[in-house]
This record gives structure tokens, C-alpha cells and sequence, in this order.
């Protein structure tokens, strides 16, 4: 099915892309000149935020507008070099209006120690991000990063960066926003309960299918299907490899998902 693609302007492109960049900045989701923010506002053209520029501290004068190729349309000052990251995805995602990339704290930190968020503990994290994996380390600025994604870009709606950061994706710079929003908030309520409390109840399959099936009403198709680990059933059973664990118990979820559906 073709996607039927809708464009803000220009000028509501730069503005909110200040607004968010004051926001990842109050929340100190980046320092100094971290993170990078873009919204597409043609099937080829968007507007991003410029190099070595604090977040918190942008204009729309400082805006730069490109084209999915990365040459510069107007502007006077350069894009950021991880911008290659942005047209990656609107490249490989034709649904994704706007990216934003920062450098959370505590999901940065799951990133650092190459941790995935996926475990199914929160209904909100389920809905509205879905699972988030680790794309391999690559370095900053190169083109490295914008392939160490690429395998991400259709099916989720977020990936930590190893070693390095955060990157979400949305319909529209709200929607990229808030996801990077809850994948910190997810990460934070992981670090607790994981690794301080040292204990967490995990959501059923049933449980998952049925804030699945809240997903797809919402219009969400991606972030993929959390798998319980706590499924004993599936996992004390000798010989199963962890990817064939999570294959029976993803096709579980799917069965399940199906009868709530009808």
C-alpha cells in the first residue's frame, strides 16, 4: 500500500525543531553540542539542525535544508556529519517524517553496555516504543552509522547506538519526540528494577497481545513483539537455542494477538 505523505511547512518545520531542541536540551537528554533533530517536509526534502550548535540554543535562521541525497538546499551554516543517520532512515522507512538523536543518560548507558530494552515489563513501553535493540558500534560521522541501523528502520521505532547514543523516528517530530521521551523513561524503570531491586514481574503473552492489539488501533504497526522471559514452559526446554525460544514464543503471541483481534 502506497503511504499517503502530508508535509508541514518550511517555517513550521524549523520552529519545531527548535522546540524540540529546547526540550532534549532542558531534559538533558544531550550536552553542549550533542544530538541532532530533522523533519522531512517533501517526498525528498527536509530541514535539519546545523553543526556544532547547542540544542537548547538553536534559531530557525540556523536551520539547513537538504535533500535525501545530503546535498544542502539553503542554509548557511553545515548539517551535522550524522545526518547520514536521518537520511537512512527516511530512506530505508517511508513512513518516518522526523528523527530526532540524542544522548539519554540512562538508555546511553544500556547502549554503552550493549543491553537491549525489550524486556515486557511496561504497558506504555509495549505501546507506543516496542522493543528497542543495540545496532553494532560504528564511528561517529561516518558512514559506518547510517549502515549500523539500516537493518532497524522498518520494523522498530527506535535503536540504541552502541557506545554512543539513541536514535527514534516517528510520523511526525511529536511522535519521534515522545518515543525518545519513553525510551528513557523505559530504560530508567529497567536500570531500577533490573539491576537495583534486582527483580521484575514480566507481562504474560496474553497480556502482550492484547496491548499489541492497543498498538495496531492506534495506527503503530512496528516495534515488534516483546517475548516474555519468563515463559518456563519454552525456556527449561532442553536443546532450544535463545533466536528458537523467541521465534515459538513470538509465534505464541502472534496466535494470540489473533483471537483478540476478531
Amino acid at each position: 500500500m502506497a503511504v499517503q505523505n502530508t508535509y508541514i511547512s518550511d517555517r513550521e518545520a524549523k520552529e519545531l525543531i527548535c522546540e524540540i531542541g529546547k526540550r532534549v536540551y532542558n531534559k538533558s537528554f544531550v550536552a553542549a553540542n550533542d544530538g541532532n533533530i530533522s523533519i522531512k517536509v517533501g517526498d525528498h526534502e527536509l530541514w535539519t539542525t546545523p553543526t556544532g550548535v547547542s540544542k537548547g540554543f538553536m534559531t530557525p535562521e540556523m536551520m539547513v535544508k537538504m535533500d535525501l541525497s545530503g546535498n544542502v538546499l539553503e542554509g548557511n551554516l553545515k548539517p551535522s556529519s550524522e545526518v547520514k543517520m536521518h537520511l537512512r532512515v527516511y530512506q530505508e522507512n517511508p513512513e518516518a517524517k522526523a528523527v530526532v538523536h540524542a544522548h539519554p543518560p540512562v538508555a546511553t548507558s544500556f547502549a554503552i553496555a550493549g543491553i537491549s530494552l525489550e524486556k515486557p515489563v511496561s504497558p506504555e513501553a509495549i505501546v507506543l516504543l516496542g522493543k528497542v535493540p543495540v545496532a553494532p558500534y560504528a564511528t561517529p560521522g561516518t558512514q559506518e552509522v547510517p549502515d549500523s541501523i539500516a537493518p532497524y528502520c522498518r520494523d522498530y521505532n527506535a535503536v540504541l547506538l552502541a557506545n554512543h547514543g539513541a536514535l527514534t523516528w516517528g510520523r511526525d517530530i511529536t511522535e519521534a519526540y515522545f518515543r525518545m521521551e519513553s525510551l528513557e523513561h523505559y530504560a530508567l524503570m529497567l536500570m531500577y528494577s533490573e539491576h537495583i531491586m534486582q527483580k521484575s514481574n514480566e507481562l504474560s503473552t496474553g497480556q502482550i497481545a492484547d496491548l499489541i492489539s492497543i498498538r495496531e488501533k492506534m495506527g503503530i504497526k512496528t516495534g515488534g513483539i516483546p517475548v516474555p522471559g519468563n515463559d518456563k514452559n519454552i525456556r527449561t526446554a532442553p536443546g532450544l537455542q535463545e533466536e528458537m525460544i523467541e521465534s515459538i514464543v513470538q509465534k505464541v503471541t502472534e496466535e494470540v494477538l489473533k483471537n483478540v483481534l476478531k
